[in-house]
């Protein structure tokens, strides 16, 4: 799902009950996640939930596109998750590196009802989808 569409779906909800079984179904919709792929080097350290995150990146030389998928144990979390991949996943390296997934979150009111636990837990997400970025522009 496109972020754009997302951040609309979200905008059309009035009451946050409603917004967080959104959030909960956009989790449901991630595709399955690979049983052999959720090792502890798979694992997102910083979050209080189990969190697997997956890169692969594809073609352009010098700037690959990188797309991701991931899971966790807890239904909010993987809602974050998809909102994380929408934003994230498909794009190059060196965009990666630029996109500011807080604007998406401000917009949409969701950083502010955030426990602390699950807001440490989504910038250690981000900062381990910048740092796959990081290591595809190394190696490219």
């Amino acid at each position: 799902m496109k972020i754009d569409a997302i951040i609309d779906d979200f905008e059309l909800l009035d009451s946050w009950d409603d917004r967080y079984r959104y959030l909960i179904e956009l989790g449901r919709k991630l595709p399955p996640f690979p049983e052999e792929e959720r090792t502890d080097a798979r694992k997102v350290q910083g979050c209080a939930s189990q969190v697997w995150l997956v890169s692969r990146t594809e073609g352009e030389a010098g700037d690959p596109k990188i797309d991701f998928v991931g899971d966790s144990d807890a239904h909010i979390v993987r809602g974050l998750i998809a909102i994380l991949l929408a934003i994230y996943s498909g794009q190059s390296a060196s965009a990666i590196a630029r996109i500011d997934p807080a604007a998406v979150f401000d917009r949409i009111g969701l950083r502010d009802h955030l426990t602390p636990q699950r807001s440490n837990g989504l910038r250690s997400m981000v900062e381990r989808i910048r740092t796959e970025a990081r290591s595809a522009l190394a190696v490219a």
